[in-house]
């Protein structure tokens, strides 16, 4: 049989749309991962919980993930397809939110279900035992999404724009934290200061992500179709149980494994308490607070394309390394000692901006360095484990950092510690350079070779 031709991803609009299609699902689970992020006071307030209670609330996302999720979902991935993956993985954030929707809910309080909850393990309250175990279910299939809209535009793209079309993806996801950060302090102030008004619209959002995955899967049938099932069967590389032992056994993944959770762990736990960082901080609302962090995500997804576009053709990515980390740890230093000093809007969303920088530095230069240094036959399960790991530590981290913050009430020494995550990813930083220098990896070189 003569093969097809034209494919449906030869069509700009056709390719163009599926991108859409799959980054909005992510630009609404960004907006549902951080849309508690601004309401922490109002959180405490309503429901009783404490710093360390939130804490725990923002650590549960990644505990199943830690406990080895993320790796079965590689397996799924590579088993089961596309398709299927990422059906489950819509499903399961809508699955994790509802239960988290109903945890917070006004009338879950008085529930006898509720009573039961807070009859064990009393230092969590039933409330926040419920919104814990959606955020985890949440979890799983926001992590199980990134990794298979990732193998999704590698596919609809490969031999095309992928690299733009990967950068913008990441930019539309961060999208959805400044859109969050706006949204949701703005929709609880509207009805009566309720933290259920934001979670019940983002958990909405999260089903037309769902149903806007469906309608790619459509696409990408047809695409298979036209493919055809054994082309794409050969090509596919299956993950293989002994390919851990052989990546475990790499250096380079160590290096940059943990160049990769240390610096996240100052970077996403610091979002959980950003707003309330700079309502403490600056004695400003929670509005005014979280419309002046919305700004880090947004600078970020500015300059990732711009960044990786000058990877590509210029290259110095273990310098782009060196230098997001050494902004990130000047970024916390300040919020630390120098504006508590001088604690002005202007000044505060100035080092936003800064760390936006470091943000866009550090994510653009890391992803694409990967593949230079890791054996091709193994590259997606040493993806998949070195988000199993970065995993570990951002559930590790937002614990740590509770525990803190309610032993000594002041932000100061939750934000020394954020910098010291910086000083130890600038070392792996230092290190992946000397050995790209000794091993000729290629990490300074550009990605389009001339």
């Amino acid at each position: 049989m003569e093969k097809v031709k034209r494919l449906i991803n030869d069509s700009f609009i056709a390719r163009w749309a599926a991108l859409i299609l799959i980054a909005s699902m992510m630009f609404f689970a960004y907006m549902f991962v951080d849309v508690m992020s601004p309401l922490q006071s109002l959180i405490e307030t309503q429901r009783g919980w404490s710093p360390d209670i939130f804490g725990t609330y923002a650590a549960s996302e990644y505990i199943l993930n830690v406990c080895g999720f993320l790796i079965l979902a590689g397996i799924i991935l590579d088993k089961c397809g596309i398709r299927f993956t990422g059906n489950l993985s819509a499903s399961l954030m809508v699955l994790g939110a509802t239960i988290k929707f109903i945890g917070i809910s006004d009338w879950f309080q008085t529930t006898a279900f509720c009573e039961w909850l807070n009859s064990w393990w009393v230092a969590l309250p039933g409330n926040a035992k419920m919104a814990c175990l959606g955020f985890m279910i949440f979890g799983c299939g926001c992590e199980m999404a990134g990794i298979t809209v990732s193998k999704s535009i590698a596919k609809w793209f490969k031999g095309k724009e992928m690299a733009l079309a990967m950068g913008l993806e990441m930019a539309i996801a961060r999208l959805g934290v400044f859109a969050v950060m706006s949204l949701s302090p703005r929709l609880a102030d509207k009805f009566d200061s309720s933290v259920i008004a934001p979670l019940a619209f983002c958990t909405v959002l999260l089903i037309i992500g769902l149903i806007n995955f469906i309608v790619f899967s459509l696409m990408d049938k047809k695409l298979d179709r036209q493919v055809g099932a054994s082309e794409e069967a050969s090509s596919e590389e299956e993950f293989k149980i002994s390919d851990i032992k052989k990546i475990f056994s790499s250096k380079m993944f160590w290096i940059v494994a943990l160049l990769c959770v240390l610096y996240y762990s100052a970077i996403f736990p610091f979002q959980r308490y950003a707003t309330n960082f700079l309502e403490v901080t600056l004695q400003i609302p929670t509005v005014e607070a979280a419309d002046l962090i919305r700004w880090f995500p947004i600078l970020a997804m500015l300059l990732t394309p711009f960044l990786g576009s000058f990877l590509d053709y210029k290259g110095k990515g273990a310098s782009m390394l060196m230098l997001g980390a050494l902004i990130m740890i000047a970024c916390h230093l300040s919020f630390a000692f120098l504006l508590p000093i001088y604690p002005q809007k202007w000044f505060a969303l100035l080092i936003i901006i800064i760390l936006g920088v470091s943000f866009s530095l550090v994510p653009a230069a890391l992803w694409p360095s990967v593949p230079k240094i890791i054996d091709p036959v193994v590259l997606g399960s040493a993806y998949s484990l070195i988000f199993w790991i970065q995993n570990i530590g951002l559930f590790f981290v937002p614990l740590m950092i509770g525990k803190v913050l309610a032993a000594t009430g002041g932000y100061t020494l939750p934000m020394i510690l954020f910098a010291l995550f910086g000083v130890l990813a600038f070392i792996f930083s230092l290190w992946l350079k000397v050995e790209d220098k000794r091993k000729g990896y290629g990490l300074e070189k550009p990605n389009i070779e001339k």
